[in-house]
């Protein structure tokens, strides 16, 4: 159990890092009409702050249902880029299966993210 919750800590707060580091692939993936910095900006914190709070004993839960939240509102985007691959800079790279096998993915890392924070 351990192990896999230092791996969504990697994980989670890898990603976070990427979003100021590589800002410009998950500005490209935000659905009209949210503003993509601040989405990006605020994406970015949230799985920061949840990949470093699934840590600690005394913040683990609240990083587990913060993380299963912002899963949850980041889904519409996956939604988008695989309707829509051509409205996205890029993506067109992206097979289309692989566009839309993404989507069953998130329940899975919900899944992991609920077990992982299990205490």
């Amino acid at each position: 159990m351990r192990l896999s919750r230092t791996a969504l800590a990697a994980f989670f707060s890898a990603a976070g890092i990427l979003h100021f580091v590589r800002p410009r692939p998950y500005e490209a993936i935000v659905p009209p009409p949210f503003s993509k910095k601040e989405s990006v900006a605020i994406s970015g914190v949230a799985e920061l702050v949840g990949g470093l709070a699934v840590l600690h004993p005394a913040t683990r839960r609240s990083g587990r249902w913060g993380l299963i939240a912002l899963l949850l509102a980041v889904f519409p985007a996956n939604v988008w880029m695989a309707v829509s691959p051509h409205k996205i800079p890029g993506a067109h790279k992206i097979p289309r299966w692989a566009l839309w096998a993404r989507l069953p993915l998130q329940p899975l890392v919900m899944l992991w993210v609920w077990r992982a924070t299990g205490d």
